[in-house]
């Protein structure tokens, strides 16, 4: 039996359920340890409710800068997409939160952690291999694998029983489940299970609809830095305010929808509908800076190993040896990828249209048709030639 546990703690239905079920089956105290990543929501009633509770050690923490700075970002840098289309916003953030429930419940003196996530989902493996990787010994409880509540029913009907404040929009069954960050927001289950029927647009939060789009473009300029973006506009901005800025620019413009249907690492499909509005302007002005100052061999590389750094973001394998040395890797090629990248954005299309570097190979002498310049046309033949050796039957 644990002495201690740390609990990832949101304040809502689930996790203030979870608290008590902990209590009542370790009797043990719980610390409660909530994370702001920038999901939009008013974080300071989460202590009174956790107090109320009767828990005594409740940190909440501000680790916005630290999301966007030391794990999003290093993630743009490898154009991370999974299956072509999910950036990976739940799972990203799967272990900064994993890791500061370990250094919380060293602090404390606890020797167990607890999560809210669900036995069919992928982030109990995220949370508790984040867990693992941070402390091998810790005891890890999963509630959803454990207790017997299966039903939203049965959550509101403990949470009656113990006194446990509900919302009066969480009783009954919620239309779908939620996961809210700074770079995205998921959404999931009920409604949406369907895989044939359109998501309803009040699912949506972080974007407008096409047709309620702004129908005049902006033109933004985006500044990058050794791989990472820096500016908007020339106005220099922290990472997570740089963010939060093309958060809002997508929002108005429609950008960064997606409906998917994913294989989850756990074996089964999941149909899920996201929004990363700030996250799909990034993604599109990155790829354009390295255009012009990577190497073709260095690009090509890069895309060949990102859809495995994706998977392995993905499957929660954020702190293996092999994601650190596929980081070392990419960041090696960022080294020039400094400039800017002219955008239009516009009714849910991300435009790129002008990009320069003081790192630029991109050589007017050599592509031009105006001048001969440094390329001898009839150089090309030879090679033509000997590439088409193997192709001779």
């Amino acid at each position: 039996m644990p002495n201690k546990i740390v609990l990832a703690y949101s304040g809502g239905l689930d996790t203030s359920v979870i608290l008590k079920w902990l209590q009542l089956k370790y009797q043990c105290p719980v610390v409660t340890f909530t994370a702001d990543l920038g999901q939009g929501e008013e974080l300071s009633p989460v202590k009174g409710k956790a107090k109320s509770l009767g828990v005594k050690e409740v940190f909440i923490e501000d680790l916005r800068e630290d999301f966007i700075k030391n794990y999003v970002f290093p993630m743009f840098r490898a154009n991370a997409i999974y299956e072509g289309t999910y950036f990976l916003g739940t799972a990203i953030a799967r272990p900064l939160i994993a890791k500061k429930q370990i250094e919380i419940a060293r602090e404390v003196g606890a020797d167990a952690v607890a999560h809210g996530a669900t036995g069919k989902g992928n982030d109990q493996v995220r949370f508790e291999l984040g867990y693992y990787a941070n402390n091998s010994k810790i005891e890890v409880i999963a509630p959803w694998r454990e207790w017997e509540l299966n039903s939203r029913k049965q959550l509101i009907d403990f949470a009656e029983k113990y006194q446990i404040p509900i919302a009066k929009d969480k009783r009954g069954e919620s239309p779908f489940s939620t996961d809210a960050n700074l770079l995205h927001t998921s959404s999931e289950g009920k409604i949406l299970e369907d895989p044939w029927e359109e998501a309803p647009e009040y699912v949506y939060s972080r974007t407008k609809s096409i047709k309620d789009a702004k129908e005049i473009p902006d033109e933004i300029v985006i500044s990058f830095e050794k791989g990472d973006a820096v500016a908007i506009n020339e106005i220099k901005l922290k990472p997570h305010d740089l963010l939060t800025k093309l958060n809002d620019y997508g929002y108005e413009h429609g950008i960064g929808r997606e409906d998917i249907v994913e294989n989850r690492f756990v074996g089964m499909k999941s149909r899920g509908v996201y929004e990363t509005p700030g996250g799909t302007i990034l993604a599109k002005a990155h790829r354009a800076i390295e255009s012009i100052t990577l190497d073709r061999g260095e690009a090509h590389l890069k895309d060949e190993i990102m859809p495995k750094y994706a998977e392995i973001i993905y499957n929660g394998l954020w702190f293996s040896s092999e994601r650190e040395a596929m980081q070392k890797l990419i960041d090696s090629t960022q080294k020039n990828v400094t400039g800017d990248v002219r955008l239009k954005l516009i009714k849910g299309n991300v435009i790129v249209v002008g990009r320069r570097s003081p790192y630029s190979k991109y050589d007017l002498s050599l592509v031009s048709f105006d001048e001969a310049g440094d390329y001898d046309q009839k150089d090309a033949e030879g090679f033509i030639k000997i590439t088409s050796l193997r192709l001779k039957r």
